[in-house]
């Protein structure tokens, strides 16, 4: 290949002793800045391997002389995050959750903890704003509450969950099923009804609703009350509001009467510390449906009436 290496006389560069078809190549050096540029990047990709994470192993990387990791970085930013935010949550979990809204700033704080929890938590189900999904899962924006709306009761629902099996503290209501299990007959369903879309303001009354009274009186007060205004005790709905889990029209309620649908809510005791549990509680009574506590009946008054 030397032997037809030349000077090229226009260029007064060297070729390489190449040709094809009479065309020659030159041996044009590189510039100096792009050597220069190039002998630097060898040595940072030399120093960088030394320092930091690069040559993977079978359970790893190297580690590097800084011992630097993107995952120790992010635990150290989260560490210095929680230090910073220690004293309102140390504040939070020394406060009852219902002496809560007696101090603002405290409340706030809980309401935006919350409200970061909710959205890796509940959104699933609940949604974004806490609207629900129809037929699904109920909203958290209103006034109807199976077992109350009060801070609370709310804490006590999202700690324990609803139906958890094998958890004795978990909230429970179990609505029979009157179709499937032959306790009414399909007449007798369309009764009841035609009564609960009466009381719920949907139908006029009538004979069928007349019947639905009395076979509501025997079946279903003892849950849902006299009236069907519901029954926080053992967790029944209310039957008298537009408000419907899943659905208020007579093909929905007869479904429901005949085989109950029972949903079931997480525990998350199991999942959440007691300060975030605190926090959604917090953030879900702001968001509207929220209930004052109950006020305890003074003594030789009935439970349901007011000092």
């Amino acid at each position: 290949m030397a032997e037809h290496k030349r000077i090229d006389e226009a260029t007064g560069t060297s070729t390489v002793g190449h040709e094809w078809d009479g065309i020659e190549e030159l041996d044009t050096p590189m510039p100096r800045w792009w050597l220069w540029a190039l002998y630097a990047t060898i040595v940072w990709g030399i120093a960088y391997v030394i320092l930091y994470p690069a040559w993977p192993m079978v359970h790893g990387a190297t580690e590097g002389v800084f011992g630097w990791s993107s995952r120790g970085q992010l635990q150290a930013e989260m560490q210095a995050d929680a230090a910073r935010r220690a004293p309102v949550m140390n504040a939070i979990a020394a406060t009852p959750v219902a002496d809560l809204p007696a101090r603002p700033e405290l409340m706030q704080a809980a309401v935006q903890g919350g409200a970061a929890a909710f959205r890796v938590h509940c959104v699933q189900c609940h949604g974004a704003g806490g609207a629900g999904v129809k037929k699904l899962y109920p909203s958290l924006t209103d006034d109807d509450w199976l077992w109350g709306g009060d801070l609370a009761t709310i804490e006590y629902t999202i700690t324990h969950g609803i139906r958890n099996p094998d958890h004795k503290e978990t909230r429970t209501s179990q609505m029979p099923a009157f179709g499937r299990d032959g306790i009414l007959e399909p007449a007798q369903i369309a009764d009841v009804v035609s009564h609960v879309r009466v009381i719920s303001h949907q139908e006029k009354p009538s004979a069928s609703s007349a019947r639905g009274a009395t076979l509501f009186a025997a079946n279903c007060a003892v849950c849902h009350g006299p009236a069907g205004e519901g029954g926080r005790q053992v967790g029944a709905p209310k039957l008298t509001d537009a408000i419907w889990l899943y659905g208020g029209d007579r093909a929905s309620i007869t479904a429901t009467v005949t085989q109950p649908r029972n949903g079931v809510m997480p525990r998350w005791d199991t999942r959440l510390d007691p300060v975030t549990i605190k926090m959604l509680a917090a953030y879900v009574y702001s968001l509207g449906g929220g209930e004052k506590a109950p006020v305890p009946a003074a003594e030789g008054q009935g439970a349901d009436e007011q000092p």
